[in-house]
C-alpha cells in the first residue's frame, strides 16, 4: 500500500492538537516534499530521516515521496514528527507493517544514526492528550516526564530499529511504569527541606507573619526597606512555607516547564516553582512570545512564586504586562499566524528599596535623596499594578540585639503547618483561597462584624478619598482581613482589628 497513516502531536501554547502524518509514496522523479505548513525545523527532518533510514539498513525509496501534516492550517515545529515520517515511509514501502501504526501516537527526534533523541514539550502532550485511548512511544530519554500522567500508556525506545522490531512482533517494547519512590525529593511532605529555612533570617518578625498570612491566602506581596534588611532572603525561603500542591496542580506546573528550553527535573515535579527574574528581563521574557509562542517567566511561575527584586528598576512596560495575569490568572499571546494561552496563576512576591540610595527612614541618616528623586523613583509604578497586590509592608532594618541573638528563628517546618492548617480551612469552607475570590464570593464569605464594618468603611473612605486608590483596593482589604480571619481561628467574620 502507497499510503501510510500515524499520528502525532503539535504543541500550541498547553494544548496538544493531534496530528495526522499521512505518507504517500507515487512513481516520478525523486523527491521529498513535506506539507502542512511545517516550520523550519521540520522541514529539515528531510535530511535528517534520509540517513537515519540508510544508516538503519532499511531503503530510502528513490520514488517521490509526500508528507502531509494535517490538519493544514496549524503550524507545526520542532524535531518531532522525525519518528512518525520515518515509520510513514517504511510503512508505505511495505518494509515494516502497518497494522498497528494507528494504535499508537508517535513523537522523537531522529539522530542521523537511527537513534532516537529527547523532545521539549512531552508531559505536555501527555498531559492534554491522555483521554485519545492510544498510546504514546516516546525516547527513552521523555519517558519518566510522560508517565507523570497516570492515564498515559508509555512506551519508551532508544532507536529506530528497535520500534520495526516492535511493530513486526520480533521483540516488543516494554511499557513504563512510573516509581512513586524515585521522586521523594518532589514529595510535597518532604520538599520544603528543599529550600532554604526561615531559620537563618534574624529578627523580622513581623516581615515573617505577613508572609505566613500571604502564603495561607496566596495573596501577593510587596516589600519596602532599605538594603541588608533580608527582603531578597525572606522571599527565597518563602515557597518553603507554602501549602503543598495538589496532584492537578503539579502536573500542569511540570508541563509548563516542560514545554520551557530549560526543561525539569523529574524528581522535582511536585516542588512549587521559583522564579527570579534580573530587573533586564524584557516583556517578552516575562510574558512569553515568539515566533512559536513559548511561556515566559510568570507561567513557568505557574502555582508557585514569581520574585521581583528592585522592583522600581523594572522598565515600566515589562511591569504593566503583569496587570492581566494578576487579575484573570492567564496570558494570551498573539501572532500573525498563531495564538497561544498559558495560565499564569502565579503568587507574585516583590521587594523595592524606599528611595533611589535606598537609605530614606534609614537610622544611619544616610539618605541624601530629594523628595522629587523619591516621587519620580516610586512613581516608576503605576496605581493599577499597586492597587493588585494584596499586602505592602515596610522591612526596616533590625534592631542589632536581634542580629547579635544565638536563640533560632522558627523554622520554615512549623510556619508551614499553620500555613496548611489555614489553607485546607478555606478550601473546605470555599473552595478556593482568599485572594482568588470574586467580588460576590467576598461579599458571601467575609463578612464584617458591626466595629469591623465601621473600621472597613473609614479605611474605604480613606483609600477613596485621599490616596485616590481604586475600588479594587477594598476587596481586596477585605480578603487580607478574612484571610487574617480564618488563620487565627478567632471567628468567621472579619472583626475590627483584623481590618
Amino acid at each position: 500500500m502507497p499510503l501510510a497513516i500515524l499520528y502525532s502531536r503539535a504543541i500550541s501554547g498547553m494544548e496538544s492538537p493531534l496530528v495526522t502524518v499521512e505518507a504517500h509514496i507515487a512513481n516520478g522523479l525523486p523527491s521529498f516534499t513535506i506539507v502542512g505548513l511545517p516550520e523550519a525545523e521540520v522541514k529539515e527532518s528531510k535530511d535528517r530521516v534520509r540517513a537515519a533510514l540508510q544508516n538503519a539498513q532499511f531503503e530510502f525509496p528513490a520514488r517521490r515521496i509526500t508528507v502531509n501534516l494535517a490538519p493544514a492550517d496549524l503550524p507545526k515545529e520542532s524535531g518531532r514528527f522525525d519518528l512518525p515520517i520515518a515509520l510513514g515511509i517504511l510503512a508505505a514501502t511495505g518494509q515494516i507493517p502497518s497494522n498497528k501504526l494507528d494504535q499508537y501516537e508517535w513523537a522523537g527526534e531522529l539522530a542521523l544514526t537511527g537513534e532516537l533523541r529527547a523532545i521539549r514539550g512531552a508531559l505536555a502532550m501527555t498531559y492534554g492528550a491522555s483521554r485519545s485511548g492510544r498510546s504514546f512511544v516516546l525516547p527513552q530519554q521523555n519517558a519518566a516526564e510522560a508517565a507523570l500522567v497516570k492515564a498515559a500508556i508509555v512506551y519508551p525506545a532508544t532507536s529506530l530499529l528497535q520500534i520495526c522490531a516492535h511493530l513486526a512482533g520480533r521483540e516488543l517494547l516494554s511499557r513504563y511504569i512510573a516509581d512513586d519512590g524515585a521522586s521523594a525529593e518532589g514529595n510535597p511532605e518532604t520538599g520544603v527541606t528543599q529550600y532554604p529555612g526561615m531559620e537563618d533570617v534574624k529578627g523580622q518578625a513581623h516581615a515573617k507573619r505577613a508572609l505566613e498570612i500571604a502564603a495561607a491566602g496566596n495573596h501577593s506581596m510587596l516589600m519596602v526597606g532599605p538594603p541588608g534588611t533580608g527582603k531578597s532572603m525572606l522571599a527565597a525561603r518563602f515557597p518553603g512555607i507554602l501549602p503543598s500542591m495538589t496532584e492537578d496542580e503539579a502536573l500542569e506546573s511540570a508541563a509548563m516547564q516542560s514545554l520551557s528550553s530549560g526543561g525539569f527535573n523529574v524528581a522535582h515535579w511536585k516542588r512549587r516553582p521559583y522564579r527570579s527574574p534580573h530587573h533586564t528581563a524584557s516583556g517578552v521574557a516575562l510574558v512569553g512570545g515568539g515566533s512559536n509562542p513559548r511561556p515566559g517567566e510568570i507561567s513557568l511561575a505557574m502555582n508557585g512564586v514569581l520574585f521581583l527584586d528592585e522592583l522600581p528598576e523594572f522598565d515600566r512596560k515589562v511591569l504593566e504586562v503583569l496587570r492581566e495575569p494578576l487579575e484573570s490568572g492567564r496570558i494570551t499571546i498573539s501572532r500573525a499566524a498563531r495564538q497561544a494561552d498559558f495560565p499564569a496563576r502565579f503568587q507574585l512576591i516583590a521587594a523595592m528599596n524606599p528611595c533611589p540610595c535606598g537609605y530614606l527612614g534609614h537610622y544611619s541618616g544616610k539618605c541624601r535623596c530629594t523628595s522629587d528623586q523619591v516621587s519620580r523613583y516610586r512613581g516608576k509604578i503605576s496605581g493599577p499594578l499597586l492597587d493588585r497586590i494584596d499586602i505592602q509592608i515596610e522591612v526596616p532594618a533590625a534592631p542589632q540585639e536581634d542580629l547579635m541573638r544565638q536563640s533560632q528563628s522558627e523554622s520554615s517546618g512549623s510556619i508551614r503547618q499553620r500555613v496548611e492548617s489555614a489553607y485546607q480551612r478555606q478550601l473546605t469552607r470555599q473552595g478556593k483561597p482568599n485572594a482568588r475570590l470574586t467580588v460576590k464570593e467576598i461579599d458571601k464569605y467575609c463578612v464584617p462584624d458591626t466595629l469591623g464594618e465601621k473600621g472597613v468603611r473609614v479605611i474605604s473612605q480613606s483609600f477613596i478619598s485621599y490616596l485616590r486608590a481604586f475600588i479594587q483596593a477594598v476587596f481586596r482589604l477585605f480578603t487580607v482581613s478574612h484571610c487574617i480571619t480564618r488563620y487565627c481561628i478567632i471567628s468567621i467574620v472579619v472583626v475590627e482589628w483584623h481590618v
